[in-house]
């Protein structure tokens, strides 16, 4: 079998040292000249030389790797946002490993396990039942992705949920509506969760009493959305308008409305929040709240990148640090399935 060529091999056809060569393979050849460059460039092409990454990241103590940790990869928000991810890091040289926790307790400290025993440079993750101190023991630079509540420690990239929340209620509220339903996922377990906390604090500003009934919580699914909504409609007093935690929540709604017989908008408003591609190709067209999903993953890739970049050493516990929160503002996006509740 013929002999793999290493770098000693690239220095020898190339007439210059193995330090130069090195330079000039990891990006590092700044101040090497042009002439050198291009006889090493020759050199590697001539040989069929490959870069050893495995051996380069013992010596730099980088791998080039990050995790990005999700929970659902199927729901079509989490792409858009890995799409941002990836083009950021790409463009510095990264790449990206994803990992689909499936909202398991279990996976999701394997896949965090994993990142640590391989030595990946930084982890983005979207966390559904690791800790702020489970995140921190790592030592592995760590930005979050949502808006999450309970993580001093890091570095949190987001939309404002509490704010798309109260958006959507608004332009039901503006419509007539006073009696409206909240479909919540069950897995938004963290106290103080956003969208209940601007539900509940909207009623109270409209002097509108809580009905406990009228909050639903099930799977975050579609099969979760029509089983809330047909548990709404057996009410004596079913809702006028239901608010989907997401877009998928929605649709199951919209499903269980249309099997019920019930007309959206006529008779029942809709509103989900994300709004991912399917949301504008439901019939009636889902009147949703946008979140700017690109643009998430990329301005969390940046934060991760500030300090893959300037210290890359330090462990969370041994430097200071004041983490940064940015959360995009939303948009409504009105469409068909919200109108005026019939008087």
């Amino acid at each position: 079998m013929k002999r793999r060529p290493t770098i000693i091999d690239v220095a020898k056809q190339a007439g210059v040292s193995k330090t130069t060569v090195s330079r000039v393979i990891t990006g590092d050849g700044a101040n090497v000249r042009e002439e050198t460059v291009q006889r090493v460039q020759e050199a590697v092409e001539e040989l069929g030389y490959t870069h050893n990454a495995v051996a380069s990241s013992l010596r730099t103590a980088r791998t080039n790797i990050i995790m990005l940790s999700l929970p659902d990869i199927t729901n079509p928000f989490w792409p858009a946002v890995a799409r941002g991810v990836q083009d950021r890091m790409e463009k510095e040289g990264y790449a990206v490993v994803f990992a689909n926790s499936d909202w398991d307790t279990e996976r999701e400290k394997m896949f965090l396990e994993m990142a640590r025993r391989n030595r990946f440079d930084a982890i983005l993750i979207n966390p559904v039942h690791v800790s702020n101190d489970e995140l921190k023991a790592t030592h592995i630079p760590t930005v979050l992705i949502g808006s999450h509540e309970g993580f001093p420690d890091f570095d949190i990239v987001g939309s404002n949920t509490y704010g798309a929340t109260q958006l959507a209620l608004t332009h039901l509220y503006d419509l007539g509506h006073r009696r409206i339903g909240l479909i919540r996922g069950r897995r938004e377990s963290r106290p103080g969760h956003s969208r209940l906390r601007s539900y509940t604090d909207f009623l109270q500003e409209k002097q509108i009493p809580l009905d406990n009934s009228l909050i639903m919580r099930v799977p975050f699914d579609e099969n979760g959305g029509r089983q809330a909504l047909q548990q709404l409609l057996s009410l004596s007093t079913p809702p006028t308008a239901v608010l989907a935690a997401n877009d998928i929540l929605a649709i199951g709604a919209l499903q269980a409305a249309h099997e019920a017989g019930i007309s959206v908008p006529d008779h029942l408003s809709i509103v989900g929040i994300d709004d991912i591609f399917a949301a504008s190709a439901t019939t009636p067209p889902l009147t949703t709240i946008a979140k700017p999903q690109y643009e998430i993953g990329k301005q969390a890739a940046e934060f991760l990148l500030d300090h893959l970049e300037k210290e890359p050493a330090l462990s969370l516990s041994k430097r200071p640090f004041t983490p940064r929160r940015h959360l995009f503002d939303c948009t409504l996006q009105q469409r068909g399935s919200t109108a005026p509740p019939i008087n």
